[in-house]
């Protein structure tokens, strides 16, 4: 019984899991990408010297052969600030139909940040309001996606941290999809890298991407105004793709670009970088292009995890949730758990210690003998 007992108190602790996050970018064999892809502020390339940028962290990467050709701090983990929209476009896309009408709520219209100028009670579609999450930024147009999906933010930002997972993407944790400075928020230029490649295989992805101008209606129908995608590589840069950049006073200037030239389509992704980012994003690229035949390459961008069954596909639209229609002034909705994940849920919030309590105590009960039985032996 002694044995037992102390196989239970064991077992209980074993079970509960390693207590020690991943290191960034660490995968079961090592930095995810190759050795050379850490997290260490050190440039690496290797058949020519890079140009010197001054982004903590950047990554150039051929997106149809997956080669890393240079990088720098590649999986340092940092804010994103509205790069991170792009892994919000990879979950959002899929699930919603473009067609569909969506009321502006003064929930979008009050969001902090930059907005594109979703007005309560104003009808869009949701292919105008991914226009304005990719062109202006507009944190107000990524809430009114979000709301108009299933779940809301919350079912969004859950989706997205799986999404994550599923790239591979080991240095990315989602709290606001609009990449605000929210507590716990990261990414890498490692990952932003693979959002991109993600993305651009999907072709409305790349057309809102490329887009240079859109038009938004002004409030009570008086005509509409001019909106300009921000990424200014798209207007300057030959064979400019886009994509997407991001600013915020913590993570500083942000960016996602590429271009496709001599028939090479490559990406570069920059983090935490004081000014200057869209020539240094253009340097990079000419630098690379220029050099492409003696660059070897120094990593790679690692592929996606493998797709599940279909028969595990839920709801309709291709194994999507129904998207619900908000009404004007309607507030987001929460996703729901069902019995066994809200079990789970709550299992996840208890400290460790817990489940290590109870057998213990059984065995020091057990190991304390009573008082007669140390009488009789006397």
């Amino acid at each position: 019984m002694r044995l037992l007992l102390t196989a239970c108190a064991t077992a209980a602790l074993v079970g509960a899991g390693p207590l020690t996050a991943t290191a960034a970018g660490q995968g079961p064999e090592g930095p995810v990408g190759g050795e050379l892809m850490t997290a260490k502020p050190t440039v690496v390339a290797n058949g020519a010297a890079p140009p010197a940028v001054q982004a903590s962290a950047y990554v150039v990467a051929d997106l149809d052969t997956g080669q890393v050709l240079a990088a720098k701090a590649p999986h340092a983990k940092l804010r994103p600030a509205s790069t991170l929209k792009t892994l919000t476009a990879l979950v959002l896309l899929p699930r919603l139909k473009k067609t569909d009408p969506v009321i502006g709520t003064s929930a979008d219209a009050g969001i902090i940040g930059s907005k594109v100028g979703v007005y309560p009670g104003l009808h869009y579609t949701v292919d105008l309001l991914f226009q304005g999450m990719f062109l202006a930024s507009g944190n107000d147009a990524v809430h009114a996606l979000c709301a108009h999906d299933q779940g809301g933010v919350p079912a969004t930002i859950q989706r997205m941290n799986l999404k994550a997972k599923d790239l591979n993407a080991l240095d990315t944790h989602v709290t606001d999809p609009t990449g605000l400075d929210a507590d716990g928020q990261f990414s890498s230029a490692y990952d932003l890298a693979l959002f991109a490649r993600a993305g651009l295989q999907r072709q409305d992805f790349a057309k809102y991407a490329s887009t240079k101008y859109t038009n938004f209606p002004n409030v009570g129908n008086k005509g509409t105004y001019q909106v300009a995608n921000q990424n200014k590589l798209l207007f300057s840069y030959d064979g400019a793709l886009g994509v997407k950049t991001g600013y915020t006073t913590l993570a500083r200037n942000t960016f996602v670009g590429a271009a496709r030239r001599n028939g090479h389509t490559l990406v570069v992704t920059m983090m935490n970088a004081p000014h200057g980012i869209t020539e240094d994003a253009g340097n990079l690229l000419t630098w690379s292009f220029a050099n492409y035949a003696k660059l070897k390459p120094v990593g790679t961008l690692i592929k996606p995890a493998a797709a599940p069954p279909k028969n595990q596909s839920t709801g309709k639209s291709g194994g999507q949730d129904k998207p619900t229609v908000r009404k004007a002034g309607e507030p987001p909705t929460r996703a729901a758990l069902n019995p066994g994940q809200a079990v789970t849920s709550l299992a996840f919030r208890i400290p460790v210690w817990v489940y290590a309590a109870p057998p213990v105590l059984l065995l020091s009960l057990f190991l304390r003998r009573p008082r007669t039985l140390r009488r009789r032996r006397h």
